[in-house]
């Protein structure tokens, strides 16, 4: 559908077309990008779902966690520093297959919840505990740069 759509109206098929209508293709272009960028990235699409059906997950008054989960990021990110301290890839490595487990396992709740059940408030949590695994794997990114 994206492709269809960029194709009928990329700004280039209006270029012999009068400035409004070229205009006109740059906006649309503009927000069929932003669509397929917003469609195309998990944690972006499900907070979308999440806005249509007036759920704001990422609300900054609501920082509410499982307690556990929380208790779990700590010991993720005491190990974290500790793999890297001792310059352990193999530790490293572990804990980032982890994470990424997890975090699919996230993203097939997150599913089940928007699609199966609609039920938006635990989809918000599980999107909050989504968006902590995801900066916790950009901080290993860091930390195996760090590490080269």
């Amino acid at each position: 559908a994206y492709r269809a759509l960029q194709a009928e109206l990329h700004p280039d098929r209006f270029a012999h077309a009068g400035s409004a209508e070229q205009r006109l293709a740059v906006q649309w272009s503009t927000r069929i990008n932003e669509a397929y960028q917003t469609l195309k990235n998990p944690f972006t699409r499900a907070r979308y779902l999440l806005e249509m059906q007036g759920v704001h997950a990422m609300d900054a008054a609501n920082t509410s966690m499982p307690p556990d989960f929380l208790v779990q990021q700590m010991e993720w990110r005491e190990e974290l520093m500790t793999a890297v301290d001792a310059s352990d890839y193999d530790g490293l490595q572990t804990l980032e297959n982890t994470a990424r487990s997890e975090a699919q396992q996230l993203l097939g709740e997150l599913g089940d919840q928007l699609d199966g059940r609609r039920d938006y408030s635990t989809a918000a949590e599980t999107l909050r505990k989504y968006r902590f695994l995801e900066k916790f794997l950009a901080d290993i990114d860091n930390a195996y740069e760090k590490l080269e």
